[in-house]
């Protein structure tokens, strides 16, 4: 995981950094105290599904296929406010039985930002360092929240930052981690919104993808191409970097979109 992070994971140290820690510690105690809780901000294309999926690549056969881990998305599972109710009742069971089955089980929470607040809430007993929940001991299943949110503010301060000569890989943690928590976690519109799973500290690592800058998006070309079987060709690797809007307006520094459009991309210029 960690080679496959460092070769293929594109301008994103700290993601790295942190995924690696928390998952080794992890997974090198015999008996954690609560299960590994990460929550991934940074906003689209920078590589939040691509890291959680290689994630799961590696720790479960059979990766996202396997039936031990579980993803969830608002829009598909949880699409109406007013079946809030029914939803936490229906989360609570699932969560629960799957970890009866298996307590080694992975659950992914897919745009977060788009979960109506107060949602998550309900798996809070199963997140905690408590012994069992409901007869289970549940303390090695791993949880990854996902989110656009705090996506904007990374940006911003990655940009000031470049504005006063700080280059994006000396950016820590530190640096983004009060704009992160400001805008994912005191937004009314966040699912996180006055969740007790922020006031009681549940979240292990906060996890910031970075916006990437014009080479990083070549490099997510050529890797494409590669993928794709086709001849890495320096006017394609930089017409198609090129063809893709970046931030802020007048220098271009950061791609709007991350990697996001990359492979549809390409075949405009083949």
């Amino acid at each position: 995981l960690e080679c496959d992070l460092a070769v293929n994971l594109v301008g994103q140290p700290l993601v790295r950094q942190q995924v690696m820690k928390g998952v080794r510690e992890f997974l090198e105690n015999p008996n954690p105290v609560k299960p590994l809780v990460m929550s991934f901000h940074g906003s689209t294309g920078t590589g939040k599904t691509y890291v959680s999926s290689m994630l799961i690549r590696y720790l479960f056969q059979g990766g996202l296929q396997s039936p031990y881990v579980h993803q969830f998305s608002p829009v598909v599972h949880f699409p109406h406010a007013e079946r809030i109710e029914q939803y936490k009742e229906s989360l609570k069971h699932w969560i629960q039985g799957n970890l009866t089955n298996c307590g080694r089980s992975a659950f992914v929470f897919d745009e977060m930002d788009k979960m109506h607040p107060g949602l998550i809430d309900v798996i809070i007993p199963f997140l905690g360092p408590s012994w069992v929940v409901f007869g289970t001991n549940y303390r090695k299943a791993i949880f990854i929240f996902i989110s656009n949110a705090g996506g904007e503010q990374i940006n911003e301060m990655t940009l000031d930052l470049w504005h006063a000569h700080k280059d994006r890989e000396e950016i820590s943690l530190q640096d983004l981690e009060p704009a992160i928590s400001k805008a994912v976690f005191e937004n009314p519109q966040s699912g996180f919104w006055k969740s007790g799973i922020i006031n009681e500290h549940l979240i292990d690592f906060v996890v910031p993808f970075l916006p990437l800058k014009h080479h990083h998006v070549k490099q997510c070309v050529i890797s494409e191409l590669v993928q794709q079987g086709l001849e890495v060709r320096p006017g394609v690797v930089q017409e198609v970097a090129d063809s893709i809007p970046y931030f802020p307006e007048e220098q271009k520094i950061f791609s709007s979109t991350g990697c996001k459009t990359v492979a549809s991309r390409i075949s405009f210029f083949f």
